[in-house]
């Protein structure tokens, strides 16, 4: 609760600073006809599933990163958008109630989109599917966990993501940004080389951030 607090925070921190921040650099033109625009901004990755460990059902915890994105849109409507994590969201793995390990993860993907309204509306929602994959690294066994000392491996996740989102047109360059992404995938967990289950995450990521358009 106290993650979804600090995002919610960091959105209206953005929308009241915004317009003044870059109030000097207004365009007098129109957003209409721009094609290129990329987002930095920061996302909170809640699993929405539970991984299944050597038979027993283990409990993954959620975390933030920062993400970048950059899109093209083929018309003022609709966009192709390249995304993804640009650091690790780090996920505490626990079994009957104690950590037993961590994980960390770092997705990226690749969908189309569609935004509603004209290109200068103030507000325009988009919603989008694509495809994903997220790296999983730094698997660690808790030293006195239910996996003490064996080595944990899991492997890259593979599927489909779906998108839904607001921009918040500030002038016809700048814009804020608040997105959900679902991201639907599994992958096989190892324990010692041997498989003993999948990680099938499934999470939420809700994300805020400042893009500029050109």
């Amino acid at each position: 609760m106290m993650r979804f607090r600090h995002l919610t925070l960091a959105l209206l921190g953005t929308l009241a600073v915004a317009p003044a921040a870059f109030a000097q650099d207004a365009d007098t033109g129109t957003a209409a006809g721009k094609r290129f625009a990329v987002v930095g901004g920061y996302a909170l990755s809640e699993p929405t599933k539970n991984p299944s460990i050597a038979g027993a059902r283990a409990q993954a915890d959620g975390d933030g990163a920062a993400t970048l994105s950059a899109s093209y849109y083929i018309t003022d409507n609709i966009a192709v958008e390249a995304w993804g994590a640009a650091d690790k969201f780090g996920h505490r793995v626990n079994l009957n109630g104690a950590k037993a390990g961590s994980v960390e993860a770092q997705p990226y993907a690749v969908s189309g989109q569609y935004h509603f309204g004209a290109p200068d509306k103030v507000v325009r929602p988009f919603v989008g599917l694509g495809y994903y994959e997220s790296n999983y690294s730094g698997e660690k066994a808790e030293p006195t966990g239910a996996l003490a000392g064996q080595r944990i491996g899991v492997e890259t996740a593979k599927g489909a993501m779906a998108t839904a989102g607001v921009d918040l047109n500030i002038n016809p360059t700048w814009f804020a940004r608040a997105d959900v992404r679902y991201l639907q995938g599994k992958s096989d967990a190892r324990v010692n080389g041997v498989k003993v289950g999948e990680t099938e995450l499934n999470p939420v990521i809700l994300g805020v951030g400042l893009g500029a358009r050109f």
